[in-house]
């Protein structure tokens, strides 16, 4: 199994990047430079192709073999990466992304998409019914591990590094990543391709794949269970950032340290599944926990917006702590130290408990598609991924406009209530995936 695992984390990790740039760095970058929720929120538009592969996924199945997807897709965006280095470098603090950069990160996006339908489909061909748990855990471990060094890394590197470096240093990245597609001797194993005799765009391939077990019921959890937790972690970061917490900290504790609990998080929930605990038991108690954690973070939010707290830069490395006004109390000096710690501490308990989430979401995903005919495989699983990420980035696209337009309160409060759901939906999960 481990010969099968390090191929899968090293071609996961560099999928991560391009999440880790666009998720980590603009917004902090935008909302800077003085944007709204509003159109910081809509620079996730970047992310559309992410939700057209289904389009391309048919091909996969029909022409050629998902290893030879996967080593043409990671090497053109090595090629992208060093297009992108060969711009003028962006101005720091700058708002407003130029418009060819804009262009080729749409382009990044389409390439990681490619790959990520080649990278899937290896995995459901490669890993046995007993190895999805420990093969779900290193896809979403190494995924989130990439996000971080292109997120908070780069966060941290911007400074120092430049950005003709920065993009050289991922194209070299990928393509020795494209390298290890080539030469993995677990890849290599895989069976030829057989022809397909369904033609890549029949009429009837979207009825074959609801016809698939399980799949409807499954469509329908992973396009909601994320909802009310990414709505609430796309706005209250951003929220801390009004109050006055610094960009470095804040991108040191949502980016790395967050991160650093999710990964946790993502482990323990393989380690989990590897000692034959029951999937969907599992997820639902895993839900629940969630749920109390976000209770508890959207009643903070509140506390702290009824107080009009406000946290000075170095608030939580250092222990300085900004009230209304002056430091003239002594409990309410306690209380600005306190608070920003405990927020910030609420956000890396939901990225941990969001991790154990998504890898046993991952896992439930791939038991789905394994019970497909090997023709549809990867266009199966595109759908369940595609319909994954849609249910991500309705709300994270929409939170700010929400925010904006029907108040903090009300929109937080709105996030809790889409937390319940999937909890309930559990409830009709079919026999098949448990």
């Amino acid at each position: 199994m481990r010969g099968k695992l390090l191929p899968l984390a090293g071609l996961y990790l560099v999928q991560g990047l391009p999440y880790g740039l666009q998720s980590g760095l603009l917004p902090m970058l935008l909302r800077a430079g003085g944007l709204s929720l509003t159109r910081v929120g809509l620079a996730k538009m970047l992310y559309v192709p992410w939700l057209s592969k289904l389009v391309w996924a048919p091909l996969l199945d029909m022409r050629g073999s998902p290893r030879a997807w996967l080593m043409l897709s990671t090497a053109t965006l090595g090629l992208v990466c060093g297009l992108l280095a060969a711009l003028p470098p962006a101005e720091a603090g700058q708002a407003e992304l130029p418009v060819i950069v804009a262009g080729l990160l749409l382009l990044l996006n389409l390439g990681a998409a490619v790959q990520d339908v080649a990278l899937d489909t290896l995995a459901v061909q490669l890993l046995e019914p007993a190895e999805l748990g420990p093969g779900n855990t290193v896809q979403v471990v190494a995924y989130k591990l990439g996000s971080v060094l292109a997120g908070g890394g780069l966060l941290a590197l911007v400074p120092t590094l430049s950005w003709p470096q920065l993009f050289l240093l991922l194209a070299a990245t990928y393509w020795l990543a494209a390298a290890l597609a080539w030469a993995a001797p677990a890849l290599q194993q895989l069976p030829s391709p057989q022809p397909s005799e369904l033609p890549p765009h029949t009429l009837y391939l979207l009825q074959d794949l609801l016809a698939v077990p399980g799949t409807q019921w499954t469509a329908g959890f992973v396009l909601t269970y994320k909802l009310g937790e990414q709505g609430a972690s796309s706005l209250f970061p951003l929220l801390l950032l009004d109050r006055g917490l610094s960009t470095p900290e804040l991108g040191l504790w949502n980016s790395v340290g967050a991160m650093a609990c999710s990964i946790a998080g993502s482990s323990l929930g393989g380690a989990l599944l590897s000692r034959h605990r029951k999937l969907l038991p599992l997820l639902r108690s895993v839900l629940q926990f969630r749920l109390g954690g976000l209770a508890c973070q959207t009643t903070l939010f509140f506390y702290l917006d009824t107080l009009g707290a406000k946290l000075g830069p170095g608030t939580v490395l250092r222990g300085k702590g900004l009230g209304r006004g002056e430091e003239h109390h002594t409990s309410w000096t306690r209380l600005t130290l306190v608070l920003p710690g405990a927020a910030l501490l609420s956000l890396c308990l939901q990225h941990f408990l969001g991790g154990l989430v998504t890898t046993a979401t991952f896992t439930l995903m791939m038991r789905c598609s394994q019970l497909a005919p090997s023709v549809l495989q990867a266009t199966h699983y595109s759908l369940l991924a595609t319909l994954e990420l849609l249910g991500k980035l309705l709300l994270g696209t929409l939170a700010g406009a929400l925010a904006d337009s029907l108040g903090l309160h009300l929109c937080f409060s709105l996030f809790l209530a889409l937390s319940v759901t999937p909890i309930l939906y559990l409830g009709l999960a079919p026999r098949i995936l448990a």
